[in-house]
């Protein structure tokens, strides 16, 4: 609003003092002070109103005037209750300054100007973002997107002083405006959006964070690529993008609540831009995907790989090395109205966990080809042409492979709020290969290592190749039933003579296993003598009628104690 439209209102009592070649000014923001140095509560176009309590000597106006000049406040409005008349040391020093100077009567009080002017520029920049955002919107459904959900989030913070980010449901940060959002706090809100949406909260959810509040918007893939109207929020929950407002919209009027809606519909098509940007990516994975599971030649596989190369690796000359991640999102299906398709929801959460969680952007996974076979997703990811990573060279091989516990340290948090009780994630990754032979045999691996990761406890789990070649590939697949039978027969008896004797058997026998069975290093370990030692080893024969001389007996407790 302009300084003039101040003057114009007479409930505001304001009488001009100074400075009406300047009334065309735009106020941004009011602010009350009786500080001498109020610097460091300025940003500029403010109206500053004061009561004059700083004013003690006719040489304290100059400094604070040339203060406000500075930071390139709007006006100056000093209230008459305390001296009665506005001094002449103030009137000349604003008028040296160029800086208007209003008289407020002291029948009015400071909180009507404040809220008068709150009110206005609220409305205003309401409005004025309300037909850029429409302007924007009109621009991005019709012909190339301007600038993205950064020039939106911009506008935001410009316009309505208001900090966002669009994160992804793993919380890495796809667009914001200014500084980023720390990691740990995004993936935080991440998770709260998650575990609110499955609880069937409509949104927005605000969460307090650090001391400050938070309100979550879930922004909807409503596109041309968005699947029809879910039946169950499990389709779309670990998909789905969330904006981030550092505000608390509590108490916020419904213009502004519609304003912020009309924003996440504005990144969804953004959103769905990208989702169009993936769909030869994604048709090169199942067209590989398709001539690898029906046994074609490795000629005709090399071919298609010489066709996906350029376009998931621009500029790389030679062919690159591939590794397989096969990922499933499992629900249990009492959980919901129906059966859920997991395909496509597996497909978007493994696009997404492939992502580097520092990398910024909506565009950032330009190198990843995932397609979905079934309920099951399955990555091309291409790397660099280079040694293997199983190679003996650590140093140049560590960072070309791809590590399953590494994928999910920072989405493993985020992810398992919205799996919530009844959803599962599983993810196994291959070792790298370099030829169209070994992507048969990758695909299997990932696929091996997948079950192994779905026999372990937790709601997000992974399994890499080197998990494949022990007897951790074989455990899985053993029945639940006959695993309790094996596992009690052989420790239950040691297990309850450790509960009457507190002889610590159970720990013995795994640290004799451990140094394969050698009678120094175990005694070494447990710092105990060597016929201690004996001692409880013959208790531990003696008890299960086993000898752990035996290679077979050894073996036997072994998995015993792995499968406990």
């Amino acid at each position: 609003m302009r300084l003039r439209a101040l003057l114009e209102t007479d409930a505001l009592g304001l009488r001009l003092l100074g400075g009406d070649d300047e009334l065309d000014r735009t106020v941004r923001g009011v602010m009350t002070t009786d500080l001498k140095d109020p610097s460091r509560y300025l940003s500029g176009g403010e109206l500053v109103l004061t009561g004059l309590a700083w004013l003690r000597e006719p040489e304290d106006a100059e400094p604070f005037v040339r203060i406000l000049a500075s930071a390139g406040v709007a006006a100056l409005a000093a209230g008459e209750a305390e001296l009665g008349d506005i001094p002449d040391d103030l009137v000349e020093a604003c008028s040296r300054h160029r800086l208007p100077l209003f008289a407020v009567n002291e029948t009015v009080a400071f909180a009507t100007i404040t809220e008068h002017v709150v009110r206005q520029v609220s409305g205003e920049r309401a409005g004025d973002l309300a037909a850029v955002v429409d302007r924007h919107r009109r621009l991005m459904t019709s012909g190339p997107a301007g600038g993205g959900p950064e020039v939106v989030l911009d506008l935001l913070g410009s316009d309505l002083d208001l900090r966002a980010w669009v994160l992804s449901p793993t919380g890495r940060q796809i667009a914001g405006a200014g500084e980023p959002l720390d990691a740990g706090l995004a993936s935080t809100l991440a998770g709260e959006h998650l575990a609110a949406t499955r609880t069937g909260r409509r949104g927005p959810h605000r969460l307090s964070a650090a001391g400050t509040t938070y309100s979550l918007f879930p922004i909807r893939n409503t596109g041309r690529g968005a699947p029809p109207a879910a039946r169950d929020v499990r389709e779309t929950v670990l998909s789905d993008w969330l904006l981030a407002v550092e505000a608390d919209a509590g108490d916020w009027p419904a213009a502004r609540l519609d304003l912020l809606q009309g924003v996440t519909q504005l990144i969804a098509v953004e959103r769905d831009r990208r989702d169009a940007a993936r769909t030869v990516r994604r048709r090169l994975a199942q067209e590989v995907l398709e001539l690898v599971q029906t046994g074609a030649p490795p000629a005709e596989i090399a071919a298609r790989l010489r066709v996906a190369a350029p376009v998931l690796l621009p500029g790389l000359g030679t062919a690159p090395h591939w590794q397989v991640v096969v990922a499933r999102v499992e629900w249990d299906p009492e959980g919901g109205a129906g059966p859920v398709d997991t395909g496509p929801v597996a497909q978007a959460l493994l696009e997404e966990i492939l992502v580097d969680p520092a990398t910024v952007g909506a565009d950032s996974a330009d190198r990843i080809a995932v397609a979905h076979h079934g309920d099951e997703a399955i990555a091309l990811v291409p790397l660099p042409a280079g040694p293997l990573p199983d190679s003996e060279d650590e140093g140049t091989t560590a960072a070309l492979g791809l590590h399953a516990d590494a994928l999910l340290a920072a989405v493993r948090d985020p992810l398992s709020s919205g799996l919530a009780d009844d959803g599962r994630l599983t993810l196994g990754v291959s070792a790298a290969v370099h030829s169209a032979e070994g992507l048969r045999g990758a695909l299997e691996e990932a696929r091996h290592a997948r079950r192994v990761a779905a026999a372990r406890p937790g709601r997000v789990c992974a399994a890499g190749h080197h998990e494949l070649a022990s007897h951790v590939l074989l455990l899985p697949f053993v029945p639940d039933d006959v695993r309790r039978a094996f596992t009690a027969r052989l420790l239950d008896p040691l297990r309850d003579y450790d509960r009457r004797h507190r002889a610590e058997l159970i720990p013995t026998l795994e640290a004799f296993l451990d140094c394969d069975g050698s009678w120094t290093r175990c005694a070494t370990r447990l710092h105990l003598h060597v016929n201690t030692l004996r001692y409880r080893v013959g208790r531990i024969e003696q008890l299960t009628g086993r000898d752990l001389s035996r290679l077979e007996d050894k073996l036997d407790f072994f998995l015993a104690l792995r499968m406990s």
